[in-house]
């Protein structure tokens, strides 16, 4: 990276503010004092970004600040471009509530990161992981923000042109909490409608929020909902219409929201599930009531989601519906992290490319990009930043063939091999055979029961080839690669060796071959635990340079139970061997199984559905 200086004395308050807080992050780049080349900014015309590079001087022509921003990262990575965006705002929306609770320090740096990108909002996705006075048990051990972190994160958000806003849950996928307030529990998710018990803790929630945040606006979920009005709220008052119940919540809601000076975002796909026989979000034929449109209060904007649809028509088409419920929806589309050890480019290019076309053409002006953390948040984090590099360059119109300037762009603003990065995604969306494999699942999934593996036969041979070659692509890549891509290396290692085991073990025993299963235990089963122990120390590792500790447990005794059932594996065989045992049942019950034309589950630890 070259040197640039800025004159303070020429440039807008707003912009050296955030070019300070660039150098911090970047001190061997930005300086205030005269260095090697002058870094000029010029206001542009709206929308628009022009980067030009010259040995003495580098100009960026923007209109906004987040262009600005994005353009500063242009510099930093010698790229020339002219570019445009039709959005006003660009987003992201990390989740913080499947075990991973992101450090403060972490976030600073990626936010800083996002603002070279271009992006200028920012939702924390927060169930129960804040800290509301007077309720010890709200988030309890699930590593929770206080309000000190969160208003040191908005006003260094501030600085570099970025919104911080709340984003929680006020009906739904309140499971975490309702443990601890039966009083507000309709059903194991849902609360309470019409509970008063209800309405103060939301009070609360929403009182936690508007002193937290300088933004006047607040996300408050109330997605998925399927069983509204069908628990403990159905014992005590009966059948009541889940559109009515709905609504009604909305209204109490939203008047909290209005007392507090907030405007509400709310997930929109229960007026669409609701007005479905089949609660299908996405069906283009659903219609809503409109007496049921007429109370959606006109002061909620509806947050119209999609992260699986590849064709631009149907984004579209569902962009208009969402208008004809009576106001501009914000769109929320994703990059692929969650159930996932890794972000997985190939969904990601396909879901948000024609996302992002839809929303040109139908001039929609606010997008964003959610990062869910489902089944416990195990995606190494920093992956996702390509992903997010991918989403910007859609929204201000680059190619998504441009790989040269994304490889760039990436290496310069977060340090990071772009390219050394799509190569591992690979294995979070590999189509062997048309028959997609994930590493984590085959790392998890028991040696002596083998249903995960069982259920992908077919395809683990040439899945454990791809996996070599994405280890060998990072240990050629040396030894000063970031810690996530050493876990990564670690995890393909692990799946392939759980793979050659696997194969190997059901082999020998169905032939009972005395040499196999001996290999197997000296060789296969240590090889899989050396790579194993390797991956669940570079996970650590990575989780604590990225996250608060509460919520790594629930991946390390993942890591261990693989551990102590390859021990088991182990232990069984040297039974068998000796004569202490004349067959192992865990293995005979998955060979019959095998053997009954059905297709096998894939559960990855136990025969139990609860597990």
């Amino acid at each position: 990276m070259a040197d640039f200086f800025w004159n303070a004395k020429k440039t807008p308050e707003n912009l050296n503010v955030m070019l300070r807080c660039f150098a911090e992050a970047y001190p061997a780049v930005f300086h205030e004092t005269e260095g090697k080349r002058e870094l000029v900014l010029k206001k542009g015309a709206a929308g628009q970004l022009t980067v030009s590079i010259g040995k003495r001087q580098c100009t960026v022509e923007a209109g906004s600040q987040a262009a600005f921003a994005r353009g500063i990262g242009s510099v930093m990575a010698g790229c020339p471009v002219r570019e445009s965006t039709s959005f006003q705002t660009i987003g992201i929306m990390l989740d913080c509530s499947r075990n991973k609770v992101f450090r403060v320090d972490f976030l600073k740096r990626y936010l800083t990161r996002l603002a070279l990108m271009g992006y200028n909002m920012a939702m924390l996705y927060t169930e129960d992981t804040y800290q509301l006075p007077g309720e010890p048990l709200f988030g309890y051990m699930r590593g929770g923000y206080s309000l000190e972190e969160i208003q040191e994160l908005d006003a260094f958000a501030r600085r570099i042109g970025i919104e911080l806003i709340g984003c929680i849950q006020t009906l739904g996928h309140m499971e975490q909490a309702l443990r601890y307030y039966p009083e507000i529990r309709d059903t194991r998710s849902v609360m309470m409608v019409d509970e008063p018990a209800t309405y103060r803790l939301i009070e609360k929630m929403i009182a936690f929020w508007k002193k937290a945040l300088s933004s006047r606006r607040i996300h408050i979920g109330m997605d998925e909902t399927h069983d509204l009005g069908r628990g403990r709220f159905l014992d005590r008052n009966g059948y009541e219409s889940g559109f009515e119940l709905f609504n009604r919540h909305l209204g109490k809601v939203n008047a909290i929201c209005r007392k507090n000076g907030l405007t509400p975002i709310i997930w929109s796909d229960m007026y669409f599930r609701l007005g479905n026989k089949n609660q299908d979000y996405y069906d283009l034929k659903t219609k809503i009531p409109a007496e049921v449109k007429a109370k959606i209060p006109k002061n909620v904007q509806l947050c119209y989601w999609d992260y699986y649809h590849y064709d631009a028509d149907f984004y579209e088409a569902f962009i208009k519906m969402h208008r004809a419920l009576g106001s501009e929806p914000i769109l929320g589309s994703g990059v692929w992290t969650w159930t996932r050890m890794w972000y997985d480019h190939v969904r990601t290019l396909g879901t948000v490319a024609p996302c992002i076309q839809a929303c040109r053409k139908t001039k929609l002006k606010e997008i964003f990009f959610t990062m869910w953390g489902d089944d416990g948040a195990y995606c190494l984090f920093n992956s996702s930043l390509a992903g997010l590099e991918l989403a910007a360059g859609l929204a201000y119109g680059v190619s998504p063939t441009d790989d040269a300037l994304y490889a760039a762009r990436h290496q310069a603003v977060c340090g990071r091999d772009y390219g050394l990065t799509l190569a591992v995604s690979v294995f979070s969306h590999p189509f062997v055979g048309e028959h997609p494999i994930r590493p984590e699942y085959v790392l998890w999934d028991d040696p002596l029961y083998g249903m995960y593996l069982q259920s992908c036969a077919p395809h683990t041979e040439e899945y454990g080839k791809l996996l070599k070659m994405i280890s060998d692509r990072i240990l050629a890549a040396g030894p000063d690669v970031p810690t996530d891509f050493r876990a990564a290396q670690a995890l393909a290692e692990a799946a392939a060796a759980k793979i050659a085991l696997g194969r190997e073990l059901f082999k020998a025993y169905e032939k009972r071959s005395r040499p196999g299963l001996l290999k197997v235990c000296n060789e296969r089963v240590p090889a899989a635990l050396t790579a194993l122990r390797a991956f669940d120390r570079y996970f650590r590792e990575d989780w604590r340079e990225t996250a608060k500790p509460f919520g790594l447990e629930v991946i390390q005794r993942r890591n261990a139970g693989a551990a102590a059932r390859l021990e088991e594996t182990r232990r069984l065989i040297l039974d068998l061997l000796q004569g202490k045992i004349d067959r192992i049942e865990e293995l005979d019950a998955a060979l019959e199984a095998r053997s009954c034309g059905r297709e096998l589950p894939q559960n990855v630890y136990s025969g139990s559905v609860l597990l």
